[in-house]
């Protein structure tokens, strides 16, 4: 009796042992082929750097190929929630992939922590979160820097997706109220080999300064088109494009270009006294030392800093729930959204409930591309 009681109390031992050392999955949905890939494969080596276990948990990471497809984006979402069972999701690196996947995770209550700054309809994005900074708080720092340099007229050429749109719609009403106008829109899509026309239009209504609403290597050739129609004024870049692949395919075309980014990808350049100064240089730091000097990437910065936010939110959604469970989603949601003011690489976070953005006006740093390098605008 003493030795069947002797394994009974083993066994329960063994199960709770089991219970607390349960796996933590986490999904991830990244463009590692296809227009996107220069977003989604720095990410992926970032990850490659990811903590084996958080707070003593083991922690598993799925990775997926969205193939820069919404359709993709979707299916794959839909394995990761039915057959992984994940309890997270990070993805995807393009706008309308994200916004593809925010359906089937929320209709899942599973956490998305986009790498993308997707926009959804409002009140739809109780399970969504953003890693990348608004197009809002982004439009902000480029127009105050066109103030700077007395901008009156603007000229946008974006992409016809989510993401241009969203550019387009935060630039507009913050350049009328800093007294400029944007005069001149044309669009293409992600796909276009070439934006002829759309160039030709632009720089006949020669504008102060031209917004280029692209991302990653896509960036470059809307440039190139402009540059080569004899455009003299000024060029601004999104974060989307403060990648080395800017610099790489845009050559000397796109030297003298203003880019606004995040401050991890500057991290030497930012002053002792900005509160991002210490998270920037240790991504820099352990990131080049893993794939190479001048490897650094905005989007390989959004991979980090979803690290920190799993460090700080998982043992405290440990302490109300198992992970696999529903009841671990939900907590993983309530611990980002109270977890309060954080220091990212990329800037200072405070998600709230009712702000899933969390980065402030201070956020955007302004960089211009001189000798092929990145140079923070002072």
């Amino acid at each position: 009796m003493t030795f069947a009681r002797t394994l009974v109390a083993a066994a329960v031992a063994l199960a709770a042992s089991g219970a607390a050392l349960a796996d933590i999955n986490v999904g991830v949905v990244l463009s590692l082929t296809g227009p996107g890939s220069g977003l989604g494969i720095p990410m992926q080596k970032q990850l490659a750097l990811f903590p084996k276990e958080i707070a003593g948990e083991k922690v598993n990471l799925i990775v997926l190929d969205d193939a820069s497809d919404p359709g993709k984006g979707v299916s794959d979402t839909r394995r990761l929630v039915t057959e992984d069972h994940v309890d997270v999701i990070l993805g995807s690196c393009l706008t309308p992939v994200a916004a593809a996947m925010a359906p089937v995770a929320a209709e899942n209550k599973t956490v998305q922590l986009a790498a993308s700054p997707v926009g959804v309809p409002p009140g739809q994005d109780q399970w969504l979160f953003r890693l990348p900074q608004g197009n809002d708080v982004m439009a902000h720092a480029m127009v105050q820097h066109m103030r700077k340099l007395n901008v009156k007229t603007i000229g946008f050429l974006g992409y016809t997706d989510a993401y241009g749109e969203l550019w387009l719609k935060a630039l507009q009403p913050e350049a009328e109220k800093n007294g400029m106008k944007v005069v001149a829109v044309e669009r293409f899509a992600r796909t276009d080999t070439s934006v002829t026309p759309q160039a030709l239009k632009l720089t006949s209504a020669n504008p102060d300064a031209m917004v280029i609403v692209a991302s990653g290597s896509g960036a470059a050739m809307p440039e190139k088109a402009i540059v080569e129609r004899g455009y003299k004024g000024k060029i601004y870049q999104t974060h989307a494009a403060a990648t080395p692949d800017l610099v790489r395919i845009g050559g000397k075309d796109v030297e003298g270009t203003y880019v606004v980014s995040g401050p991890a990808v500057v991290a030497e350049q930012l002053p002792d006294s900005h509160p991002s100064k210490q998270r920037s240089v240790d991504f820099v730091t352990r990131f080049e030392k893993a794939n190479g000097p001048g490897s650094r990437n905005q989007f390989a910065g959004h991979a980090y800093d979803f690290q920190v936010v799993m460090e700080k939110v998982v043992p405290v959604a440990l302490k109300k729930a198992k992970p696999g469970t529903p009841e671990f989603r939900a907590a993983l949601r309530d611990a980002i959204e109270s977890m309060g003011r954080t220091v990212f690489a990329h800037g200072v976070m405070n998600w709230t409930k009712d702000n899933h953005w969390g980065y402030t006006n201070e956020t955007g740093v302004m960089q211009k591309v001189v000798d092929g390098k990145f140079v923070v605008e002072k």
